[in-house]
């Protein structure tokens, strides 16, 4: 967690160092913008999108929200300018974009944390990552055997290709492999959506996925929340990033996107979407 922390705070700082210059004009060079990647950044990256093109309405801008390792993908095979994602890229991920030369930059647009979702009406408030982790290996499959209500468990989880999933899975299940039980879901809408309508189901989701239709459980008794995530405390936080194919040139339209996440209007939309800023306005 202090070496991710590192890397979200040397990213930002970058992207602060290089800074707005670039945010005023766009105009110059190709406005076409294509974005792909995480489904957790992706309702950020629809409002960032609504509010840039009304500074700039001469701009076009496609936002797929595929999953975290299609945009880093996308980025590497040059389908789109920014890949959006909920994880850091891999060492892979870097060697196959060296490869086909490309530079990878990571820009930390948020931080986020991984909040297990029940239903609201399951009794249980609070598990231990170990707790957690025996939900998905089937060691557990009954609410009562945790102390809650007898009843099943349904265990619902995110593809293997999902930034959500490598975070859960490094924090989680370590080396450990899910069982065969567990359901696959392409989205943190289908995640959310499969635990409000199923008592004893349990999930995983972005804390901006999360209202007063799920419940957030305490991880090892600290709830996911703006502060707890903020100061690293949530066992299960993350940082969100951008990542761009080398430093984006100043006045270009890629910089100015990225600088806008970071611009006091952008962090207003990161809170209000139900993610932690980087910034403090």
């Amino acid at each position: 967690m202090r070496k991710m922390w590192q890397v979200t705070m040397w990213a930002v700082l970058a992207s602060m160092l290089n800074g707005m210059p670039g945010l005023a004009d766009v105009t110059a060079g190709n406005t076409n913008l294509q974005i792909e990647g995480s489904t957790t950044v992706g309702p950020i990256a629809d409002e960032f999108v609504e509010a840039f093109k009304r500074i700039h309405p001469q701009v076009s801008i496609t936002v797929k929200k595929t999953g975290s390792g299609d945009g880093a993908a996308a980025l590497i095979d040059g389908r789109c300018q920014i890949a959006t994602m909920s994880r850091f890229m891999k060492s892979e991920e870097f060697q196959k974009a060296v490869a086909k030369g490309v530079t990878p930059v990571a820009h930390a647009i948020a931080m986020d944390g991984v909040c297990v979702i029940v239903h609201p009406s399951n009794p249980i408030k609070a598990l231990k990552i170990e707790q957690v982790k025996d939900l998905y290996t089937g060691k557990v499959t009954n609410w009562k055997e945790l102390g809650g209500a007898d009843m099943p468990v349904v265990v619902i989880s995110r593809d293997t290709s999902s930034g959500t999933y490598e975070t859960f899975s490094h924090f989680v299940m370590g080396k450990s492999r899910m069982f065969e039980k567990v359901e696959y879901v392409n989205s943190n809408p289908q995640a959310y959506s499969r635990v409000t309508t199923t008592p004893g189901a349990v999930g995983y989701v972005g804390l901006g996925f999360v209202d007063e239709k799920v419940k957030a459980l305490e991880i090892n008794g600290v709830a996911p929340n703006r502060k707890t995530i903020q100061s690293g405390r949530y066992p299960l936080s993350r940082p969100l990033f951008l990542f761009t194919n080398g430093y984006p040139e100043l006045g270009s339209m890629v910089h100015a996107f990225c600088t806008f996440y970071l611009s006091e209007k952008g962090q207003e939309i990161v809170e209000a979407k139900g993610f932690v800023p980087v910034t403090n306005y």
